[in-house]
């Protein structure tokens, strides 16, 4: 099971807002903040997401290839995810909708960066 990520930020501040409304889309919220960092979730033994600035002193960068996936409650809460990503100054990487076809099992999702360049896809699976 995975206990937590971390993406680079060139700016704390702006991270912590950011994240604040996206994570709080899908029912995330602060779990701990740090002098050069802070976590979301519900909870470290579910899992959680990091916004850091580098320790080693270096520019944040964006993983090429790098995209960190979060589970959402339902598809409304995949869309006002999206929503609020580009309302705070994220970019669309991929608008919400069905990706393989409906049923069950559907596959509905939604691709954004964050203001850094970090890739994220917010996703629910089944019907609603």
């Amino acid at each position: 099971m995975l206990g937590y990520s971390l993406v680079g930020t060139r700016d704390l501040e702006r991270a912590r807002r950011f994240f604040d409304r996206v994570l709080g889309e899908v029912g995330m919220s602060r779990l701990h903040d740090a002098e050069r960092m802070t976590y979301w979730g519900s909870g470290f033994t579910n899992g959680a997401i990091g916004a850091c600035q580098p320790f080693d002193g270096e520019a944040a960068t964006a993983g090429n290839g790098t995209m960190l996936a979060i589970v959402a409650p339902s598809r409304m809460a995949v869309d006002a995810a999206h929503g609020a990503a580009l309302a705070l100054g994220g970019s669309d990487e991929g608008k919400p909708g069905v990706r393989g076809g409906e049923g069950d099992g559907a596959f509905y999702c939604a691709y954004f960066r964050d203001p850094d360049g970090n890739k994220f896809s917010v996703f629910r699976i089944g019907r609603e």
